[in-house]
């Protein structure tokens, strides 16, 4: 018979030696001993990290109308921005600003629907402010 611990687990380290008992008959064996231990040593979980792991898992639990909705506020929110710049364009008030939120723009239209129709839309968004962000990276 066996006995491990409370939990049926052993915490303790493996004997180097065989123990006798009172008697003199009974011997625990080494092999057995060291066996045990190697069978229930605990394994270090492994860890992911990482921003792709993280759109993933976004990605794995997104429901396709949430996605769809998303996308369509991405879409708005470039066509805002195409807007902002139209009216800096035409004050003189093109700044250094207005770069970092066609980036930001050009950034956030990437990624995928999930409809068709609604890519093809948000990707000639992307393409128009792609297209002004090289404009404004010229000046």
């Amino acid at each position: 018979m066996r006995v491990y611990g409370p939990n049926g687990t052993t915490l303790g380290t493996p004997a180097s030696t065989a123990r006798k008992t009172s008697s003199g008959g009974f011997v625990l064996p080494e092999d057995e001993t060291a066996t045990a231990q190697e069978t229930r040593a605990p394994v270090a979980p492994r860890t992911t990290t990482g921003i792709d792991v993280l759109l993933a898992l976004q990605g794995i639990e997104e429901d396709p109308v949430e996605r769809r909705k998303r996308s369509v506020q991405r879409g708005k929110g470039a066509l805002e921005v195409l807007d902002d710049l139209k009216l800096r364009l035409l004050s003189g008030n093109l700044d250094q600003s207005m770069v970092g939120r066609l980036r930001d723009a050009a950034t956030s239209l990437k990624s995928s629907s999930g409809d068709p129709g609604l890519d093809a839309v948000l990707s000639e968004i992307e393409l128009r402010v792609e297209v002004e962000l090289a404009k404004a990276s010229q000046h």
